[in-house]
């Protein structure tokens, strides 16, 4: 077709391109081109084995939208809503909610689900550049295939060929332009969307060749050889897993092969889901990740149908994990990922959380999904700081530069970690150079955990950078100041003693531990936690002090208190 030239036109400039492709997909030829003919039977309807919140359903049919960290409570369906955000249409316009209602069960949400999607129909039957992305796309095509038995199968005839035909033109649009630019998450999505439409459009089944093997290259550019996820976000990497799991389910249900990609990367990705799991069955908090939901993860974990007990070192996706007993400690020793999978990146090299059998103590401050206006933005670049982690941070500075559009900027040389384990305790020693360009500084972190997990201790160091032409230390003539946060769980209760040499912690669970430091400066401060999505105010403990021409060293403990 004419678009095929006119986006692929070499002399176009983005913009230029951008307005072509608009342009075409606006008109009416291409709309024709989609098809007008009503499809009245799918050959696939793909089952939907992931729980919906039901409190969150009950709140959509009072009108309350709750999502990507935002709330607009609207009589209507806020498609177009000001002040949303790209994120917050992007899951409104996906459709995972309609499991929300799902789970709210009975007639009242079936006729909620039934209105919103002829909402929808009447005002986004016609391309847009975001509600008709690619990933969007795959969502919706997938939501609303795999929500059929709960707001479609009993639904009057008209409803029900309106649905389905606006089905099989999505997925003809998909089949042109998948993958479309997306990529990491979002183009597993688009092509999770692709699979199940060519699945269930009968009129579609020739796209699939072409969406398995497009489907094989995101996974080998994405699924790291220890099965971590490239973004090395365990948010990204829980939801990738879910939609290869959905994929290798429809395929089975179709009687087609999945392809060995697929079950290679569910066998190597679900071990790595168990590392990033605290005891509290919710993720670890690095690079844009969030808590998430136990129920879920445990229910990817059942139905991934993988057997493999968590590594201790993740050298590829670059984490380390220390189970002591009911202590378990997580450890960012990775360099930031590759370029196109760095958008969400985090300059937390280093940082570390700690749990205590069900319960967080340390933690890094989350992620809010996405930059905006107010609140939400100035949390979002914040949040993407080395500040906002468990680490040491020179001169209020990132340890790597975190681009206020996404991706990374300035990257660190060398991470490097070595793991040294005996009788039952473990010692981590890594280091990063992020500072080395600017300041001469490489940060050194020791991390020890004792067999029992009850004595957790650290060093943090500044080594001095050594001019290789001098012999001098290179920041020898000015001092640096340097802070070490340890960001508490909003659970934990802290306390300075009255001398202000410890600080003294207490777990909801009664657990008490007690923080000492040497060679820095010790206060409490407040902070922010973001791991489930919205504001938790709780504290830090942040150790102070200034290099001297010998750099820093500075040792921590932190020990559990004998019960009274």
């Amino acid at each position: 077709m004419a678009r095929d030239a006119f986006v692929a036109a070499p002399a176009a400039t983005p913009d230029l391109r951008q307005r072509l492709t608009a342009f075409v997909y606006r008109s009416l030829p291409y709309r024709w081109s989609l098809g007008s003919a009503r499809t009245h039977v799918l050959t696939l309807v793909p089952a939907d084995p992931w729980p919906g919140d039901a409190d969150r359903g009950a709140a959509l049919i009072a009108g309350a939208y709750a999502m990507a960290g935002r709330f607009i409570q609207s009589e209507t369906p806020p498609w177009k809503g000001v002040g949303q955000g790209t994120a917050f249409r992007r899951e409104l316009h996906g459709f995972a909610w309609l499991r929300d209602l799902r789970a709210a069960g009975g007639d009242a949400a079936r006729r909620h689900a039934r209105l919103l999607v002829e909402h929808w129909l009447d005002h986004h039957a016609q391309w847009d550049r975001l509600t008709w992305r690619p990933d969007v796309l795959g969502q919706r095509i997938m939501n609303w295939l795999s929500a059929h038995d709960f707001f479609l199968a009993s639904a009057d005839d008209r409803f029900r060929h309106r649905v389905l035909a606006m089905l099989a033109r999505q997925t003809r649009h998909l089949a042109r332009v998948a993958p479309g630019g997306a990529g990491g998450a979002q183009q597993v999505d688009a092509l999770r969307g692709l699979i199940a439409g060519v699945l269930a459009v009968p009129s579609a089944a020739p796209a699939l060749p072409r969406a398995l093997r497009l489907l094989d290259r995101a996974i080998a550019s994405q699924i790291l050889p220890d099965g971590g996820h490239g973004t090395r976000n365990p948010s990204v990497h829980l939801s990738v897993l879910r939609a290869l799991i959905d994929i290798r389910s429809m395929l089975r249900q179709a009687g087609e092969t999945p392809p060995e990609s697929v079950q290679q990367a569910v066998d190597r990705m679900t071990p790595a889901l168990r590392f990033f799991k605290h005891g509290d069955g919710r993720l670890a908090l690095f690079n844009g990740a969030q808590e998430g939901v136990a129920i879920q993860v445990d229910a990817a974990l059942a139905r991934a149908d993988a057997r493999g007990r968590p590594m201790k070192s993740a050298r590829h996706s670059g984490f380390e994990r220390i189970l002591a007993g009911r202590t378990l400690l997580l450890m960012d020793v990775g360099a930031p990922p590759a370029p196109g999978l760095d958008d969400a990146a985090h300059a937390g090299v280093l940082s570390f959380e700690l749990s205590v059998g069900r319960e967080r103590l340390i933690v890094n401050c989350g992620a809010m999904p996405e930059a905006g206006d107010g609140p939400v933005g100035d949390w979002h670049g914040v949040l993407r700081g080395t500040a906002a982690h468990s680490t040491l941070a020179v001169a209020d500075t990132n340890a790597f530069g975190v681009a206020d559009g996404g991706g990374v900027e300035r990257r660190p040389v060398t991470v490097e970690a070595e793991r040294m384990a005996e009788q039952g305790a473990v010692l981590i020693d890594a280091s990063h150079d992020g500072y080395r360009p600017r300041f001469g500084l490489v940060h050194r972190r020791r991390l020890y955990v004792s067999a029992g997990g009850d004595d957790i201790r650290g060093e943090d160091a500044l080594v001095v950078d050594t001019d290789p032409l001098t012999g001098r230390p290179k920041a020898a003539d000015r001092a640096d100041a340097f802070a070490i946060r340890f960001h508490l769980h909003p659970d934990v209760r802290a306390s300075m003693t009255q001398d202000g040499a410890a600080v003294l912690l207490r777990l909801a669970g009664g657990a008490g531990f007690r923080f000492l430091a040497a060679g820095a400066g010790m206060a409490l401060e407040e902070s922010v936690y973001f791991g489930t999505g919205t504001l938790r105010r709780t504290q830090q403990i942040v150790l102070t002090g200034e290099t001297t021409p010998d750099g820093a060293n500075v040792q921590w403990s932190l020990k559990r208190e004998a019960k009274a």
